[in-house]
């Protein structure tokens, strides 16, 4: 098989086992803005469909990057989409039922800081980003890697808007004190947008 194949077969059966998780999920009490993360979900499908090829364009066949890797660099890709998964798989186990796709708030809703948490504050869209940049170097085309950072642009967008609603539902105090504690997405790296007041030191 080869790694490609491997690549697609990870992320189908991810797919099918979060939208069987998606029933382990508490009732909302609350909601977001549903406008402003549709359009985070729009961007996340147009990246879907761009990453996979469902959208080729003539530059992708002229200007193709690499062939697809086969050896070394391909299996290796097929591992970080595995370890990029199962890094979502451990927040989503972390997380319970207070797990939703929409942005809300549940029954005794609350920070949850350790796992994966204790290390990143977004770790589930962490392990997605990892899946898309390793699925789109495999697929070495230009649209690929468009549809990559449209994904993970998505994401970091929707963190944006979940960490502001959380700080509005449960006190901006206690979340702006994790926020300095973990880092967004990144483990051990920080930049000035990170934590809400912070500014870039000059100097």
């Amino acid at each position: 098989m080869a790694p490609i194949f491997a690549i697609y077969l990870v992320w189908a059966f991810w797919l099918v086992s979060w939208l069987a998780a998606a029933l382990w999920s508490g009732p909302a009490l609350k909601r977001g803005d549903l406008l402003q993360e549709s359009l985070t979900r729009v961007m996340a499908i147009a990246g879907f469909v761009l990453l996979f090829g469902f959208f080729v364009s003539r530059y992708d066949i002229i200007y193709r990057l690499w062939r697809t890797p086969t050896g070394i660099l391909g299996w290796t890709m097929v591992a970080v989409v595995v370890i990029g998964f199962a890094f979502c798989w451990w927040a989503r186990i972390q997380l319970g039922s207070l797990w939703s796709g929409p942005i809300t708030r549940q029954h005794d809703h609350h920070v949850v800081e350790t796992g994966p948490y204790a290390i990143v504050r977004h770790p589930i869209y962490t392990g997605l980003t990892l899946c898309v940049i390793a699925t789109a170097i495999v697929q070495g085309t230009p649209t690929s890697f468009i549809g990559a950072a449209l994904m993970t642009l998505s994401y970091y967008i929707k963190a944006l808007l979940e960490e502001r609603f959380l700080r509005q539902e449960l006190g901006a105090q206690g979340y702006d004190a994790y926020s300095k504690r973990v880092p967004m997405f990144v483990p051990f790296l920080r930049w000035p947008a990170d934590v809400p007041g912070e500014r870039p030191r000059r100097g």
